[in-house]
C-alpha cells in the first residue's frame, strides 16, 4: 500500500471537504496561491458512484496533478457500494479514501450516512472494512465528530481507532452542537492519549474554529495533534495556507483572483453545476473594503464569467488601490 500520510511532516495542514465549495475549480485556485499539505474533494455518494448515474457524479472527483496528495471523500451505508466507490477512487488515481461519518445534513442522515454512523458502530466498522477491500492500495481515513447528541468520544473514538485506519479527522463538536458552540479543542489531548494507547500509527487531525495558519499551528502545539484541518477560514483567502499570506490585503490582487476563479469554474464545471454556486465565493472575495457591499450587489446579478470580469474591472477602475 502507498501510504502518503507517513511521508507528511508534522504539523501538516489540510483543506476541509465542503459541499459546493471545494470543487476542482476552487482547489486549483488554492493549489496555485497557497497549497495545503493535503486536499480533500467534496463528499460524494457511494451509492451514486455505484449506480447507473455514476457519470453525473464523476465531475465531483475531477482533480489536477497540482493537487496531490488528494483524498476522495465518500459517504454511504451500503458496504458493497462503498467497496465499489473506493475501488473507483483507487482507479482514478487518488492518494487516499476518506469516509464521512460526521456530516449533520438531514438528507445524508436519512441514508443512514454521515453523522448517523455514530449511532451504529457495527455498520461503521463494516463500511471501513468495505473501503479497505475496495481500495487495498490506498490508505483509508475517517472524518467524524466527538458524538451525536452528547460527547461520546470515550467510546466512539477508541472504536474507530480499533479499526486501524490511516488517519482520523475529528470535528471537535457533537452533531447536536453543529457550529453553535466553540469547538472543544481542550478534548484533543485526551484523544491523543487514546490514539497512543490503541493505535500509535493512526494520525489525528483536529478540526473546528481554526481561523488561520498561525491559529492552526498554535492549536497543534497546545494539543499535540498531528495535523489541523481548516474549512471556513479559506473563504476569500486563496493564500490561506501560504506562509506569507497577504493577498487578502491587496484588493486588486484578490479581485483578479476572483475573476480567475470564476473562469476556472465556468470552464471546468459550467456544463455540470449551477453558476449560482459561485455566489458564496463572491461574498467572501468582495468583503472588508470600501465599496465592497456595492460590488457584491453587482456580482450577485451576474450569470457568467464574462459579466463578472466586466463588473470587477469597472470597480477597480473607479477606486484607488
Amino acid at each position: 500500500m502507498k501510504n502518503f500520510w507517513k511521508k507528511l511532516k508534522k504539523t501538516f495542514f489540510c483543506l476541509a471537504p465542503m459541499a459546493d465549495v471545494t470543487d476542482c475549480a476552487f482547489r486549483e485556485i488554492i493549489a496555485k496561491y497557497g497549497k495545503p499539505d493535503v486536499f480533500w474533494t467534496e463528499f460524494v455518494s457511494a451509492d451514486g458512484l455505484a449506480s447507473a448515474g455514476q457519470k453525473k457524479l464523476l465531475v465531483d472527483l475531477k482533480f489536477s496533478k497540482k493537487e496531490h496528495p488528494i483524498v476522495a471523500q465518500i459517504f454511504g451505508s451500503n458496504p458493497e457500494n462503498i467497496k465499489k466507490a473506493a475501488a473507483l477512487c483507487q482507479k482514478l488515481g487518488f492518494d487516499g479514501v476518506d469516509l464521512n461519518m460526521g456530516c449533520p445534513d438531514r438528507s445524508i442522515e436519512k441514508q443512514n450516512s454521515g453523522a448517523s454512523m455514530m449511532k451504529n458502530p457495527n455498520k461503521a466498522a463494516e463500511i471501513i472494512a468495505a473501503a479497505k477491500a475496495g481500495a487495498p492500495k490506498l490508505p483509508i481515513s475517517v472524518k467524524t465528530r466527538i458524538g451525536y447528541n452528547k460527547n461520546e468520544m470515550e467510546t466512539w473514538i477508541p472504536f474507530l481507532l480499533e479499526q486501524n485506519i490511516a488517519a482520523l479527522t475529528i470535528h471537535l463538536r457533537t452533531r447536536k452542537e453543529m457550529s453553535k458552540v466553540p469547538a472543544h479543542w481542550d478534548l484533543m489531548p485526551k484523544i491523543i492519549e487514546m490514539r497512543n494507547r490503541i493505535t500509535p500509527n493512526t494520525l489525528i487531525i483536529g478540526n473546528g474554529d481554526v481561523i488561520d495558519l498561525k491559529d492552526a499551528k498554535n492549536k497543534a502545539t497546545e494539543t499535540s495533534c498531528d495535523g489541523v484541518m481548516l474549512g471556513r477560514a479559506i473563504f476569500g483567502r486563496p493564500d490561506l495556507f501560504k506562509k506569507n499570506n497577504n493577498i487578502s490585503k491587496d484588493i486588486s490582487k484578490k479581485l483578479k483572483i476572483l475573476i480567475e476563479h470564476t473562469i476556472f469554474f465556468e470552464k471546468k464545471l459550467g456544463k455540470y453545476k449551477n453558476f449560482a454556486i459561485m455566489k458564496k465565493h463572491f461574498k467572501a472575495y468582495a468583503n472588508g473594503f470600501d465599496g465592497a457591499k456595492e460590488l457584491r450587489v453587482r456580482l450577485m446579478e451576474t450569470t457568467n464569467a464574462k459579466q463578472v470580469k466586466e463588473v470587477v474591472e469597472n470597480f477597480l477602475k473607479n477606486i484607488k488601490v
